[in-house]
């Protein structure tokens, strides 16, 4: 699969893969903090992959083998923001795109860092990886989604654990309670993601999109209208053109052909 670079900063470098778009966070020497300039590039490289009708499926990433120590604190104390107005830390943690994103870990993902990894849909990781919110170590407070996205994707009581102790806890570890999609060898995270996000790429993407928005928005739906509410995102789907393209594919015999339509 050819990459094509478009990155607009070097701290953010953006590739597109087909109809997969790849965000990698490029400041090594600084474990690939957030500041400002990469706040402003993740939030614009999130709205290109919504925008672009090309493009199905996300993956962010980390360069030189760590995903985001977090917070740019040399740059908070300088009185900078690492937020994007709409989409919060990192641009993403408060408005995540309604394609699917990927996490591709290696190293560490902490405390803002692992608060993007949460932001994701799914996540691959290096079996040495590690996730922690260490936040209250330094007399701050995990505000980028962490306190409530981890114990909805984790037992309460280490969820409870992580963020009050402050200490992480191993990819292996994690995988185990069920945060972690699929496991790699160190350094092969991203080939990972790659793989798994090509597996997306090539179901319907109206489908995709819809699956997601239901899966994402039902846990606050009151349970009596739950159906109702998701027939409204369902039924143009199941009325589309791809619709009639994928039953048609598959009493064919071939690989469906999807317009997004």
């Amino acid at each position: 699969m050819t990459a094509a670079v478009d990155s607009t900063v070097d701290e953010v470098l953006v590739e597109q893969h087909g109809p997969i778009l790849v965000i990698t966070l490029n400041r090594p020497g600084a474990r690939n903090a957030v500041n400002r300039t990469v706040a402003e590039a993740v939030a614009a490289a999130i709205t290109r992959l919504d925008a672009d009708p090309e493009l199905r499926v996300g993956v962010i990433t980390g360069a030189g083998g760590f995903f985001c120590a977090g917070m740019d604190l040399k740059a908070f104390l300088r009185g900078e923001s690492p937020r994007v107005e709409g989409r919060g830390f990192a641009g993403l943690v408060e408005a995540p795109p309604t394609k699917p994103l990927i996490a591709a870990v290696e190293g560490g993902a902490l405390a803002g860092g692992f608060e993007l990894v949460l932001a994701a849909d799914l996540i691959v990781a290096a079996e040495d990886a590690m996730f922690g919110l260490p936040e209250v170590k330094r007399g701050l407070v995990a505000a980028a989604g962490g306190l409530h996205r981890l114990p909805e994707r984790l037992p309460r009581a280490i969820a409870v654990e992580m963020v009050l102790t402050g200490e992480p806890k191993a990819a292996g570890e994690l995988s185990a309670l069920g945060l972690i999609n699929r496991l790699t060898p160190s350094g092969s995270a991203l080939a990972g993601a790659l793989e798994l996000a090509t597996v997306l790429a090539g179901n319907g993407p109206l489908a995709v999109q819809a699956s997601k928005a239901v899966m994402d928005a039902s846990s606050d739906w009151p349970r009596d209208q739950r159906f109702s509410l998701s027939r409204e995102i369902v039924m143009p789907v199941l009325q589309s053109n791809d619709a009639k393209e994928g039953a048609a594919a598959f009493t064919e015999r071939r690989d469906p052909v999807w317009t997004a339509t």
